[in-house]
């Protein structure tokens, strides 16, 4: 268990996604207080606007009760297409002829069967030859021919059709709305209650982003930071440009090994880590990474390579979806996540991709300087303070090899955000007017809570404000 009290806090951030599993007060108190959990998500796909209400509020309560507040993501559901009500399931047999169509069919002279879908523009996007996945690929079609009313296939993969079941269509560029009007109603809700971080899905180009960024600085949320899912080929092949233009990227590997050949996944997520710690973006892995655990006390082996994985590759966060919404073991699972990014952070091999960070500014080279000196000297820790978070999330894009970043904030706001970032641990405190007075008053917090004792080399970097100027500065101090 990663405790405030113990010398090596966890590196590697911890977003779960709540659920009946989870949404009791008791629940989320435990996960906070003692599992030092990072960032809960709200997955739109199943949450309402009541229940969105009621465990934002639940959880900054908890956050002030305990004076450790996390962040909250609420997951925007994006455009889907689904496919229509069946009467009752329709067993599908091997090359059967299959129809998609726009409207219920009344008569079907060919005895055909069919199901209608919820994006009549389809029959302009698809192409004759394109495949389609049903229901996360367990049902697979070949389009054989098209017209104004239907799509014509022929079954590849058998299997049970039941109503309103996901469709993907890999390689198919889709002309979809970036954000419907069910994800406008919950972002306003999401506003509302002090969301910190929005994670759109199925973005696809980085226009989608600019169209929910907007909408946000429309309505009062541009404090907000938007987080790219990446969910289809599309989204891949305009992976630099979404990086840049977002807040930060999620690997969303559910649609992601259906739309892509699940052979080129682990290819995939490697590229998309690594160019987001090229430009010093957050990245989150996500999805199946303790799948079996919702039902099951104990990881599989290869959940815990799969972890440790990401922990090698050092993303910023690991997340869990079915493992805490519905699974029998939430408190395993955020234990067992916290085993391996900890024993694989001191002892395995980084891949250290922050090494071809992309310095813009002389901020950014100062920040290096720190890491540097820090790596060095085998600095026990990394001091920042910052208002609006850019120094910590400056320091934690260049990956000290051992040293957490202590970040000290007056907003807690601040301290929110900074939940995302790899290594950072920050706390709110009330800045002196005499900047020594702060520095002794942190080092005395990190002391109390024992991260820090006497003797310990630690690098402290922070803009300091001398002579009406502001002047960055990195030190070395000893604690006394």
């Amino acid at each position: 268990m990663e405790l405030d009290q113990q010398r090596k806090p966890r590196r590697t951030k911890i977003i779960f996604t709540i659920g009946p599993s989870t949404d009791s007060e008791e629940m989320l108190e435990k996960l906070m207080s003692e599992y030092y959990v990072d960032i809960c998500r709200i997955n739109m796909a199943h949450a309402n606007h009541d229940y969105v209400r009621t465990v934002a509020r639940r959880i900054h309560q908890i956050g002030e009760k305990l004076q450790r507040p996390i962040s909250i993501m609420m997951d925007v559901k994006g455009p889907e297409i689904r496919t229509g009500d069946v009467d009752s399931p329709i067993v599908l047999k091997m090359d059967e002829i299959f129809d998609f169509t726009i409207k219920p069919v009344s008569t079907n002279s060919e005895e055909i069967r069919s199901v209608t879908i919820n994006y009549p523009n389809l029959v302009n996007d698809i192409e004759v030859g394109s495949i389609v996945l049903v229901d996360n690929g367990l049902i697979q079609f070949e389009v054989l021919e098209k017209n104004a009313d239907r799509i014509r296939c022929k079954v590849t993969i058998p299997g049970e059709l039941t109503s309103r079941r996901h469709i993907n269509l890999p390689g198919v560029k889709i002309s979809l709305p970036a954000i419907t009007e069910k994800d406008k109603a919950d972002t306003l809700v999401g506003i509302e209650e002090g969301i910190d971080l929005f994670a759109l899905s199925f973005v696809r180009e980085e226009n989608d982003l600019t169209i929910l960024r907007n909408f946000l600085d429309e309505n009062d949320g541009h404090n907000a930071r938007i987080i790219a899912k990446i969910e289809d080929q599309t989204a891949i092949s305009n992976l630099d440009s979404i990086i840049q233009e977002a807040d930060g990227l999620m690997v969303a590997r559910g649609d992601l090994g259906i739309e892509c050949p699940f052979e080129t996944l682990p290819i995939i997520q490697h590229q998309a880590v690594k160019t987001c710690l090229t430009h010093g973006k957050p990245v989150i892995i996500a999805t199946h990474m303790l799948e079996s655990m919702i039902s099951n006390p104990m990881p599989t082996r290869a959940e815990v390579s799969d972890v440790a994985i990401a922990v090698e590759e050092e993303a910023d966060c690991v997340m869990l979806s079915g493992e805490t919404t519905i699974g029998k073991y939430p408190i395993e699972c955020v234990d067992a996540l916290t085993k391996i990014s900890k024993t694989i952070d001191q002892h395995g091999k980084k891949f250290s991709f922050a090494k071809e960070l992309i310095l813009t500014n002389d901020k950014a080279r100062i920040q290096r300087t720190a890491v540097s000196m820090a790596n060095e000297l085998e600095a026990v820790a990394i001091l920042c303070f910052t208002r609006s978070g850019s120094m910590a999330r400056g320091v934690s894009a260049q990956r000290p090899s051992t040293s957490p970043i202590f970040a000290f904030t007056n907003s807690v706001d601040t301290v929110r955000q900074l939940r995302l970032h790899h290594g950072v641990i920050p706390f709110q405190m009330i800045f002196c007017t005499e900047p020594e007075a702060t520095v002794a008053r942190s080092m005395k917090i990190l002391v109390k809570r024992g991260y820090l004792k006497q003797g310990d080399k630690i690098v402290l970097v922070s803009d300091i404000l001398a002579s009406d100027r502001v002047i960055d500065s990195v030190q070395l101090r000893t604690v006394d």
